[in-house]
C-alpha cells in the first residue's frame, strides 16, 4: 500500500517543523511550503494526496486557493487552519469546499485524527455556495466557540434539525439566526416564536394557523408561524414551555413532515428547517412528564450548547470592543475602557451573561461622558446592578434565578473548601418542588386536574409526586 503524501502550506517555519514531525510519525509522507504559489504548482503537477493550509500567506489567502483546487482536483481533501479564529472563517472555509476547519493553536492528536478521516473517506465534491456576508454575528475566540463555529459551518448545507441549549442571555438565538443565515435556506424567511411568550391555549393556533370559526373569536382565517417559514427557517425559542396538546402536534409534523391548520382537514406540507432552544433540562422534564421523550429526540438530532459567559472570560475583552463599537455606529459616542476595567470584567460571574455585558456597555456609554471608562465606574455599576431589591420591588421574575442561586451558594459555602455531601441534585430538587406543588395546590383548592394542568404535568406524574414528597392537601369547599 502506497504512503500518503500530506501537502502543507503555512508562512510559519514553527508550525511546518511541528507538523512534519507529527505526520511523519504517524506514517505519512509530508512536503512544506510557506506559500501558496508553491503549493498550486504541486496540486496542478498531480502531487499530494491531502492538503493542509493556512488562510494568511504572503502571496494568496489560503481560502482563495480552495476553489481553484477543487475546480482541478474535485476529490483532493483540504483541511484549513487559521488564526483568524471567527465563525466567519469556519463558514468561508465550509463554503469553498474544505473538509475540515482547524482553529489555531490546534491539538496535534485531533490534527492527526483529523488527516486519517479525510484520507479514509470517500470525497463528496460539491460546489461553493454563494459568497457570505462580511459580518460577525457572534463574537469571541475561546475554544469553546471554535466547537460552536465548526458546528455552525458543518450545518450550513443540511435541514438537520439542531437544540440549542444554555442558560439565558448566552446568545441561543444569534446561533439559530447564523445557522439560517450561513445555511442553504438563507433566501427564505427567518420566524422566530416564543413559547414562553404565548398563551397556552393559542399556542397550536400560532405555530399552525387556524381556519374561520375554528374556535371562539376566530373571525377569519389566520396563518401560523409554520407557513410564513415556507421556504426558511423556524425558531421554536423556549421549547420546553410547549403545552403538551402543541408537542404531540410538532411531533407529527416531524415525524410526517405535513400539519393541519386549527380546525382545518387538508394537510399542508411543511418545508422548513427547525431549530429549537430552551435554558431548562429537557431530560429532566421529561421525567417529570412535562415534556415529550419521543420529541425531543426529534428536536436534539443536532445539540449545541452554549457555555455561559463565565467560562468564556477569554473573550471579554473582544465582546466589550464589539459592542463598544456597535454603540458608536448608533450614533452614541465613542467610548473604550482601561486595562484594569476591562480585566476586572474578566472576573465577575456575568449571571445575566453576554446580554448582561452588553446592556452595561450600553449603560456606560450613555451614562458617562469621559472617553475612556476606569475601573472605579465599572465596579460602581457592577455593585448597583447587583444590589438587593428594595421592599418594594418585584422579585418573582427576573430575580429569581439570582435568588436561587445565592442560596445554593450556601451549599458551597459551608463546606470549608470542601464539596457538599452526594445527592445535591435532588436534595434542591425536592426543596423546589414541595413548596411549587403546596402553593399551585393551595391556589387550586386541592383541584389536582386544575394544578396539574397549571404545572403542565400529568395527573398521575402530580399525583406520584404528592406522595414521594409528604404533602398535605388541604381542599377547599365543596
Amino acid at each position: 500500500m502506497t504512503t500518503a503524501t500530506v501537502l502543507i502550506a503555512d508562512d510559519d517555519q514553527g508550525i511546518r517543523t511541528v507538523l512534519t514531525q507529527a505526520l511523519g510519525r504517524a506514517g505519512y509522507n509530508v512536503r512544506t511550503t510557506g506559500n501558496a504559489a508553491t503549493l498550486w504548482r504541486w496540486v496542478s503537477d498531480g502531487d499530494g494526496d491531502l492538503v493542509i493550509t493556512d488562510v494568511v500567506m504572503p502571496d494568496e489567502n489560503g481560502l482563495d486557493l480552495i476553489p481553484r483546487i477543487r475546480k482541478v482536483r474535485p476529490d483532493l481533501r483540504i483541511i484549513v487552519m487559521s488564526a483568524q479564529n471567527t465563525l466567519l472563517t469556519a463558514v468561508k472555509a465550509a463554503e469553498r469546499g474544505a473538509f475540515e476547519y482547524l482553529p489555531k493553536p490546534f491539538d496535534l492528536a485531533e490534527l492527526v485524527a483529523v488527516v486519517s478521516r479525510a484520507l479514509s473517506t470517500k470525497s463528496s465534491a460539491q460546489a461553493p455556495t454563494n459568497g457570505t456576508e462580511e459580518r460577525l454575528p457572534i463574537v469571541g475566540r475561546s475554544a469553546a466557540m471554535q466547537d460552536i463555529y465548526r458546528t455552525v459551518a458543518r450545518l450550513m448545507n443540511t435541514d438537520l434539525t439542531a437544540m440549542i441549549t444554555g442558560e439565558s442571555g448566552t446568545g441561543k438565538e444569534l446561533v439559530a439566526r447564523a445557522l439560517h443565515d450561513f445555511g442553504r435556506r438563507r433566501s427564505g424567511p427567518f420566524v422566530a416564536v416564543n413559547m414562553a411568550a404565548i398563551p397556552r391555549e393559542l399556542i397550536e393556533s400560532e405555530l399552525f394557523g387556524h381556519e374561520k370559526g375554528s374556535f371562539t373569536g376566530a373571525l377569519t382565517r389566520a396563518t401560523g408561524r409554520f407557513e410564513q417559514a415556507e421556504g426558511g427557517t423556524l425558531f421554536l425559542d423556549e421549547i420546553g414551555d410547549m403545552p403538551p396538546e402543541a408537542q404531540t402536534r410538532l411531533l407529527r409534523v416531524l415525524q410526517d413532515g405535513q400539519y393541519t391548520t386549527v380546525g382545518g382537514r387538508t394537510p399542508i406540507k411543511a418545508n422548513v428547517r427547525i431549530v429549537s432552544a430552551t435554558h431548562r433540562d429537557l431530560t429532566q422534564l421529561i421525567k417529570m412528564g412535562g415534556f415529550r421523550e419521543d420529541l425531543y429526540y426529534r428536536l436534539n438530532v443536532v445539540p449545541i450548547r452554549l457555555p455561559p459567559l463565565r467560562q468564556r472570560s477569554e473573550d471579554i475583552p473582544e465582546l466589550i470592543a464589539h459592542f463598544l463599537a456597535q454603540s458608536s455606529a448608533e450614533g452614541l459616542p465613542h467610548k473604550a475602557l482601561d486595562s484594569a476595567a476591562i480585566d476586572r470584567l474578566k472576573t465577575h460571574r456575568w449571571p445575566g451573561n453576554v446580554r448582561e455585558l452588553e446592556n452595561l456597555m450600553k449603560r456606560l456609554v450613555a451614562l458617562y461622558a469621559e472617553p475612556v471608562i476606569g475601573v472605579d465606574v465599572v465596579e460602581m455599576e457592577l455593585a448597583s446592578a447587583s444590589a438587593p431589591p428594595s421592599a418594594g420591588d418585584d422579585i418573582r421574575s427576573d430575580n429569581l434565578s439570582g435568588t436561587i442561586e445565592r442560596h445554593l451558594q450556601d451549599y458551597f459555602d459551608g463546606h470549608n473548601g470542601a464539596l457538599p455531601p452526594r445527592g445535591l441534585y435532588d436534595r434542591v430538587l425536592r426543596e423546589l418542588e414541595r413548596p411549587l406543588i403546596s402553593l399551585t395546590l393551595s391556589a387550586t383548592r386541592g383541584n389536582q386536574v386544575k394544578a396539574a394542568d397549571i404545572l403542565g404535568l400529568n395527573r398521575n406524574t402530580l399525583r406520584k409526586k404528592i406522595k414521594d414528597l409528604d404533602i398535605n392537601i388541604i381542599r377547599g369547599p365543596k
